[in-house]
């Protein structure tokens, strides 16, 4: 009995670690040719790939996938690219998910000094990217379904350089989409992506949860829409914080972020942000003041954090802007900041709060509308501002002149940032329609429009269906008109 309990033991042990290892020769692998090697690690039936144990691509080995297929991964495998070992995804459709959906795999890890470009691929039911390499891309995905495992702080989980998030689609994870540490230096770019409904587990965290930055690198947040899940509560929009020391530089432009339980938030010393043009909206899902709910909020009870804002639309959180220590904070002066932030219906408790300086630094915030769609005067500014007026150790807010004029500049900015994701498309293409187009038409290379359907305000998510070219998509209402080239694969 003692030597089948030892038997058993030792079997149960080979299971745990069974992997296989490329040999580490300069050789670029696929998968048929790590079949070939090792049937025991990769089995196919034509075009479905099925991973049976962890994979590791070893030092100067390449695995790239080339062509549309399927792989399988069994619960709990993990591949893992090694120090100079190289991961690319090149084909126009690859899904990557697990065996039973039920049993999630373990996930990617991409150790320091590998190089890895994924593109055009649906990653699902697994455990997340963990991004140790400063050397990494990842365009035109597909995220989703995601869970805690290899890659525990978020989907994809950054730790160095300045890796390039593109163009994808995050979609209900587990996690945050994109998160890199407190202790770690990370300057990404962050562009154009469509985040919904990530951190399903509900915890205290942001869809895009980002710390410090390189010291002379500029982390980079541009023209993303981040949709909350309001049955998630406790899920922000965006945070960037310097925590443990380092330096941050971030300029957050062109998001769109409604239905979180904050827009944007900044946290801590040493610190400059620029935040522009954003439409930042009801993000008030937790429904406590107390803890949170601000379209922006700027945090540094030391000092230490400059911060501009510009062309913001700010709408329908419990707070507008909150201010929480001696920020340097401009939201439009008379020389390099125009203002143009617009508010709306941001309060709690019966109360409009559009700035909240709960710091005791003077703010210049001139050029500002403070009530949309009210009367423009200085009193119905002061009525929504908290400030020096309010509370004498406060720092004051100038905010005089005051502007409310049809706000020029702000539409022509977003007509030129419309954007829809992702392009290229398969079936689906997104897009926020903050300019109230009425119509989308698309027109094949011949000018024949093959497809005509009209839009509604906010978020669309339109199913194209056509065959793979290039096409002109036209964007219409009565008043503006742009066309973006669309290619559909």
């Amino acid at each position: 009995m003692k030597l089948l309990s030892t038997l058993l033991l030792l079997f149960t042990f080979s299971i745990a670690v069974a992997q296989y290892a490329t040999p580490g020769t300069g050789v670029d692998w696929t998968l048929d040719d790590i079949a070939a090697a090792s049937p025991g690690t990769v089995t196919f039936t034509g075009s479905t790939y099925t991973l049976l144990e962890d994979l590791f691509i070893s030092t100067n080995d390449i695995l790239r996938i080339d062509t549309d297929l399927t792989l399988e991964i069994e619960a709990g495998v993990r591949v893992t690219v090694l120090d100079l070992g190289s991961f690319f995804i090149e084909a126009d459709a690859v899904t990557i998910t697990a065996v039973n959906v039920a049993s999630p795999y373990e996930g990617f890890r991409f150790e320091e000094g590998s190089t890895v470009a994924i593109e055009n691929a649906t990653i699902q039911f697994g455990g997340g990217l963990q991004v140790l390499t400063e050397t990494f891309t990842l365009n035109n995905c597909l995220l989703t379904n995601n869970v805690s495992g290899v890659a525990t702080g978020a989907t994809v989980t950054l730790s160095r350089g300045m890796p390039v998030i593109t163009n994808n689609q995050f979609l209900f994870n587990a996690n945050p989409a994109i998160s890199s540490g407190a202790n770690q230096s990370v300057s990404a770019i962050i562009s154009g992506n469509y985040i919904e409904g990530n951190n399903q587990t509900n915890n205290n965290r942001p869809q895009i949860n980002m710390g410090a930055t390189r010291v002379n690198d500029t982390l980079k947040i541009l023209n993303n829409i981040i949709i909350g899940d309001r049955d998630m509560e406790q899920a922000g929009g965006i945070a960037v914080a310097n925590l443990v020391g380092g330096t941050l530089r971030v300029i957050i432009e062109g998001n769109t972020v409604i239905d979180n339980r904050y827009g944007i938030t900044v946290v801590g010393p040493n610190s400059y942000a620029l935040i522009k043009d954003n439409i930042i909206e009801d993000n008030d899902t937790q429904g406590n003041p107390n803890l949170g709910g601000s379209g922006i909020n700027l945090n540094a009870p030391t000092g230490g954090m400059t911060v501009d804002a510009t062309g913001n639309q700010i709408r329908r959180n419990l707070w507008g802007v909150t201010i929480q220590g001696p920020v340097d904070a401009n939201f439009g002066d008379d020389e390099d900041n125009p203002g143009l932030n617009v508010f709306a219906e941001n309060g709690n408790n019966g109360e409009i709060f559009a700035l909240y300086n709960n710091g005791p630094t003077n703010i210049s915030a001139k050029n500002n509308c403070w009530v949309e769609d009210g009367e423009g005067t200085l009193a119905e500014a002061e009525g929504v501002i908290f400030h020096i007026e309010d509370d004498p150790t406060l720092g004051e807010v100038i905010f005089d002149p005051v502007f409310c004029d049809p706000l020029v500049g702000i539409e022509d900015r977003f007509l030129q940032n419309f954007v829809f994701y992702p392009n290229p498309a398969i079936d689906v293409i997104t897009f926020n329609n903050n300019i109230l187009f009425h119509t989308l038409d698309i027109y094949d290379l011949q000018g024949k429009r093959v497809y005509s359907k009209q839009v509604s305000q906010g978020i669309n998510s339109i199913t194209i269906n056509l065959p793979e070219g290039m096409y002109f998509a036209s964007f219409s209402n009565d008043e503006n008109k742009i066309v973006r080239k669309l290619l559909v694969k």
